[in-house]
């Protein structure tokens, strides 16, 4: 993903502009990069390397959600309304 892309994210989500640590950035930024791997494996279904990856994503995305679920609702609410999962 560009860093371009990752910069906006930040900006949109984190709590100031060097924020990569916060759970919303990072929920925001494997969101995107599952969908960009998803749109990879539609047009190359057979690259299973990948494949692989984009189930890691999801793994990690959804701990992540889990956590932010369990300290702060409010915030979970608002970024998940935010990336419409």
């Amino acid at each position: 993903m560009a860093n371009s892309k990752i910069q906006e994210i930040i900006k949109k989500f984190g709590k100031h502009e060097k924020d990569t640590g916060s759970c919303e950035v990072q929920i925001a930024i494997l969101t995107e990069e599952i969908i960009n791997l998803t749109k990879h494996l539609q047009k190359h279904p057979k690259d299973y390397n990948s494949k692989r990856g984009l189930i890691l994503k999801i793994a990690q995305r959804r701990k992540l959600l889990k956590y932010l679920e369990r300290k702060s609702i409010t915030r979970y609410k608002k970024l998940k309304e935010l990336l419409k999962l």
